[in-house]
């Protein structure tokens, strides 16, 4: 019963983050939204210290784009500006890795002319 709550609680999880994706730029959109899939994909078979780890960065990432989509919400008429500085003491804990995929992300985040060529969807 357990794994099963865990599954629900992280499928939950996925999910909520890809729709506050949706109020990103579409560029950011994007790029969020493979770098989440492809991070939920890579840890499927984490050990549980892992997971915890995980989980509890997810969850904030989850509570800092909620947030910044309410805001944006109320101040539509100023810009927003999503994401979060991170402290010297959470870079420390990242391994040699994660702070590559952090550089990675960073590149391609802030490029002028980003790789994603992407439409709106027509509705």
């Amino acid at each position: 019963m357990a794994v099963s709550t865990h599954v629900s609680q992280v499928r939950s999880l996925y999910k909520r983050i890809l729709v506050l994706h949706r109020f990103l730029p579409i560029d950011l959109r994007a790029l969020g939204d493979q770098y989440v899939k492809d991070e939920f994909r890579r840890h499927k078979g984490a050990s549980p210290e892992e997971v915890k780890s995980f989980m509890v960065e997810w969850q904030q990432y989850k509570d800092t784009m909620q947030t910044q989509v309410l805001e944006s919400a109320a101040e539509r008429l100023g810009s927003v500006k999503f994401g979060a500085n991170l402290s010297e003491g959470k870079l420390t804990d990242f391994q040699g890795e994660q702070i590559g995929q952090l550089y990675e992300l960073m590149l391609e985040s802030t490029k002028p002319n980003r790789q994603f060529d992407i439409q709106e969807d027509s509705k």
